[in-house]
């Protein structure tokens, strides 16, 4: 479905899940932000102290990835309605802070360094 949804979908489908519930007295952008940061909380539990074989493992148990994929979906929806209550364009602001990375990292100086991220 991801290569049929649009982000402005995902963001009108969300606005009128919360505006039938009335939750736009709840959802201002601090607390939407903590929930961002608590959901992300929520799945980064599932990872910690756990090698890339577990990790891999953990997404190849179907019971494993639901929880997963729950997380990663509650995140998601958290960081859409902020922008859809804030009126944030995604894609633009996306490809505007991929363009400052790809100033900031380009390729010839960053590809396959180990260096520190602070470091450049």
């Amino acid at each position: 479905m991801d290569n049929k949804t649009t982000i402005e979908e995902l963001k009108e489908k969300i606005r009128q899940f919360c505006e039938l519930r009335d939750w736009d007295q709840y959802h201002n952008a601090k607390e939407l932000t903590i929930g961002i940061v608590t959901e992300a909380s929520e799945l980064l539990e599932h990872f910690r102290f756990k090698s890339e074989d577990q990790v891999d493992a953990m997404f190849q148990n179907k019971s494993k990835r639901q929880e997963l994929t729950e997380e990663i979906a509650d995140t998601l929806y958290f960081l859409i309605r902020l922008a859809q209550r804030y009126n944030v364009d995604l894609s633009t602001e996306l490809e505007n802070k991929m363009k400052k990375n790809g100033e900031r990292y380009p390729v010839e100086r960053v590809k396959g360094s180990n260096k520190k991220y602070s470091e450049y």
